[in-house]
């Protein structure tokens, strides 16, 4: 595996990490203290040597009400199984056979309706959460729905990852929900 793709992986890790000591360090809205509490993932689309390390969701449970709190994350995209990248890099290819799409769907076994599911999801589910509207304010040049996610990428500063590293980063506050009681 390329040097450059190791350190984006290893630069996921670290932010996630960051993600979860922020989210320990605020604490339970009960005042109780977060422990350490992660949960087992199967994530696909993730390179064996980092399928430890993407194993589990960095998650923490209240020390007095119980309370589940999951820190955003940039490895996952809230319950997808398939990481982050691969939904939006997968997203990003036009459909049909012979593209690079098919390439990848092929490499990373995705079916075609999970592809067009991702899609789907851009046009008219992403574009409905208040995040969106955010987003979509913040860019000089209007993204049109249809042009999602690659216009937004287009308009991320940087050079080879670093797109798609910003983009991911723009995305946490969709990696979690409100935090579950027991």
């Amino acid at each position: 595996m390329p040097y450059r793709t190791l350190t984006f992986f290893r630069f996921l890790i670290h932010i996630d990490e960051a993600l979860a000591a922020e989210a320990q360090a605020a604490g339970c809205p009960c005042g109780g203290v977060l422990h350490r509490a992660n949960y087992p993932r199967k994530p696909r689309g993730c390179p064996p040597a980092f399928r430890a390390e993407y194993a589990t969701r960095l998650s923490f449970c209240c020390s007095q009400c119980r309370r589940r709190t999951t820190s955003q994350s940039v490895r996952f995209l809230g319950r997808r199984v398939w990481l982050s990248w691969v939904v939006v890099l997968g997203s990003t290819r036009p459909a049909g056979h012979g593209t690079a799409a098919a390439a990848l769907c092929e490499a990373l076994s995705i079916p075609w309706r999970t592809l067009a599911r991702w899609r789907r999801w851009w046009r008219e589910d992403f574009v409905r959460t208040s995040l969106w509207r955010v987003l979509g304010a913040r860019f000089l040049l209007p993204v049109a729905a249809a042009r999602l996610p690659n216009g937004l990428l287009e308009q991320l500063p940087g050079q080879e990852h670093e797109p798609l590293r910003c983009l991911l980063a723009l995305l946490t506050p969709l990696t979690i929900t409100a935090p579950e009681g027991r």
